[in-house]
């Protein structure tokens, strides 16, 4: 699976996003997909994730209240949207994909897409 996430920028706080993360070479069936942030100096961290049904999400305690992570299938495409955004939300996010239960660990996850920068200025 070749994954490209993108919807990256400059924004300002208070603002919302929204990424999309593109499957290429297979579709996400049966692939549980995740979003990850790394901010600069900083370890990967999860954000989000939703099982390959759509029906099951999961969000991290940073994002839960301002977020929401969707799928179209019929696209090959995972959204993740975020609202209300901080300076403490600017990261690289990463998309990837796991065949287990929307797991938080980075270390679960088998691809990864390139990552899309999302800066917020205040």
């Amino acid at each position: 699976v070749q994954l490209q996430a993108s919807g990256g920028g400059l924004v300002q706080a208070g603002d919302s996003l929204t990424l999309s993360c593109i499957a290429s070479g297979r579709t996400f069936d049966n692939y549980d997909v995740g979003w990850f942030r790394q901010a600069p100096g900083k370890g990967r961290k999860f954000v989000a994730a939703i099982d390959w049904t759509g029906s099951r999400s999961r969000y991290a305690d940073a994002v839960r209240d301002r977020s929401t992570i969707s799928a179209d299938k019929a696209k090959g495409t995972v959204y993740l949207q975020i609202s209300s955004l901080k300076s403490e939300d600017t990261a690289v996010y990463y998309c990837a994909v796991s065949l287990n239960r929307i797991p938080t660990t980075p270390s679960f996850y088998d691809y990864w897409g390139q990552g899309t920068l999302v800066t917020v200025s205040s």
